[in-house]
């Protein structure tokens, strides 16, 4: 495989995100592709003692649905992975934990930089001083057993990618006998 050349990158679009379009050699061929720029975000399994996996339900404007989803966001400038877990797991469940790094992927790599790291958070106890909700959110929290939440990954009831990858990884995780 031959090396990719960039030729040229301009802004297209400068805001929450950056918009911009990349020029460069595939195969001898000039492509051009617009890339958004977003921060790296981080996503967590909450689990419980018994089991639960607390999800959040939750509107989603891109999609025009109802999403079910583990709790996640965007890591801030100067936070750490961490950091960021700990803030995200508090807005959007309540809950603070114990955290262990589980893996790191790219979300949508054909048109987009962010890169999400994975935790697994247990010893759950409730916030002492819990962060507000971000503007645009409006959280149910749902408690459901792993098995079940396995279940609605298959049976197309939970959608959004990022938790399929983290019930899939944990559920393999357990019966592994690692994990936790």
């Amino acid at each position: 495989m031959n090396e990719n050349v960039i030729i040229s990158s301009r802004k297209l679009y400068s805001g929450e995100i950056l918009l911009r379009s990349d020029k460069f050699i595939v195969r001898d061929n000039v492509v051009e592709k617009e890339i958004v720029e977003h921060s790296d975000s981080v996503g967590i399994i909450p689990l419980d003692k018994n089991d639960n996996i607390i999800l959040v339900e939750q509107f989603r404007i891109a999609t025009r649905n109802i999403l079910i989803e583990i709790p996640a966001g965007k890591i801030e400038k100067g936070e750490t992975p961490e950091e960021a877990a700990l803030r995200e797991m508090d807005e959007e469940i309540g809950y603070a934990g114990k955290l262990t790094s589980l893996f790191q992927c790219y979300l949508a790599p054909g048109y987009v930089t962010e890169k999400m790291h994975f935790f697994l958070a247990t010893n759950l106890k409730i916030s002492k001083k819990r962060h507000p909700l971000d503007e645009d959110e409006e959280i149910k929290i749902k408690r459901i057993k792993l098995n079940s939440a396995l279940e609605k990954c298959f049976s197309g009831k939970i959608l959004d990618c990022k938790t399929i990858a983290a019930i899939m990884y944990i559920s393999k995780s357990k019966t592994n006998g690692y994990g936790r």
